[in-house]
């Protein structure tokens, strides 16, 4: 089978899935629609319910119109583990206060093995994989199914090693990127920013493999300045969050438009190291989160959710790459077109400023 490659999108701009909520159907289905890239997060779902959301957007697109499913890697498992029972304790009156539980601090792989089955029953075109890397037979297989194969990287090292595993493109993450870190080992988390990290990337995997650049990038211009810098498109998270066709909770829309306070990296919500907008909770609980994945994150959810239903933004991550206060509250087809209208203008001033005669 023919695999999707980036050269069939009308514009290099891919809507990043972003797990446990904002990522639907309408917002894959809006992007996809005038030429970009969207995608389903498959991450927290059963597979049933990943089924249901590939059906809804093939309802929404035309034939052979191209989209992607984001799953999570098995994770390994967290450096502080048995740390977790004490965070626990630090989390008692956080949910006594909420007037719930803590949930139970499990381990689990996000139902790996049946995502995959799923993904080459489904011939998805693209399937992107975050917290590690598919083995190689993996790859295979669905390359078989006619599955393309995208591996998130935050270091040069897991280029490497995505590539070595067959990897069809690379989604390069810098430290700017909103939410989790989509690298290998949360024990030694990237934390290179974008642009340094694509010039890191390329020069270590050479020119043949696709890179899609992630990570603070909301406007035209960043969307140029990756492509300058060696990418084959952009991918954004952020920048979508605010669309209508988005799932993003009120409280957190809210404190994307408010735009007051900074970002910062923190396990305190999950157990990995995430990227979010400041607030009391991640304040107060950062210092003593352990680096267990997904253990904290079953720990917290009762918390999480309570504070999201009632509308406490001080109560539940707001996950938000750097430059979030820029994002911008239109549809997803409209913001595609301005993104890609602002691109193109930038890289034409570029050029223009580097035939100035001297």
């Amino acid at each position: 089978m023919t695999l999707f490659t980036l050269d069939a999108l009308a514009h290099p701009i891919v809507q990043a899935p972003m797990g446990g909520g904002p990522s639907t159907p309408a917002l894959a289905a809006a992007v996809s629609g005038v030429g970009g890239l969207g995608f389903l997060a498959a991450g927290y779902k059963a597979r049933e319910a990943v089924r249901a959301d590939l059906a809804e957007l093939r309802s929404r697109l035309p034939d052979g119109v191209p989209f992607g499913v984001n799953v999570f890697a098995p994770p390994g498992h967290g450096t502080d583990a048995e740390h977790v029972a004490a965070y626990a304790e630090t989390l008692s009156r956080e949910a006594s206060d909420s007037g719930v539980g803590l949930g139970p601090p499990g381990w689990d792989d996000d139902r790996y093995a049946q995502k995959l089955d799923l993904l080459c029953q489904e011939h998805v075109p693209v399937a992107s994989f975050t917290f590690g890397c598919p083995s190689r037979e993996d790859v295979e297989r669905l390359h078989r199914a006619g599955v393309a194969v995208w591996v998130t990287v935050t270091t040069p090292e897991e280029a490497g090693a995505a590539s070595a595993a067959g990897a069809d493109a690379l989604v390069v993450q810098g430290v700017e990127a909103g939410g989790h870190r989509g690298g290998f080992d949360d024990g030694a988390p990237g934390d290179v920013g974008l642009l340094a990290l694509l010039q890191l990337v390329r020069a270590s995997v050479g020119d043949a493999l696709p890179l899609v650049a992630t990570g603070g990038v909301v406007t035209g211009r960043a969307v140029a300045a990756v492509l300058a810098a060696s990418a084959a498109a952009a991918q954004l998270g952020t920048a979508f969050m605010r669309c209508p066709e988005a799932a993003t909770a009120r409280a957190h829309r809210d404190a994307l438009a408010g735009g007051e306070a900074p970002t910062a990296l923190t396990r305190a919500f999950t157990g990995r190291t995430a990227r979010g907008i400041v607030n009391r909770f991640l304040r107060e609980h950062s210092a003593d989160a352990p680096s267990a994945y997904p253990e904290v994150h079953h720990l917290t959810a009762p918390i999480r959710t309570a504070a999201r239903q009632r509308g406490d933004a001080d109560g539940f991550h707001l996950w938000a790459g750097q430059a979030y206060q820029l994002a911008e509250a239109m549809p997803a087809a409209e913001l595609v077109d301005q993104l890609a209208h602002e691109a193109r203008a930038a890289l034409a001033a570029a050029t223009q400023r580097l035939h100035r005669p001297a």
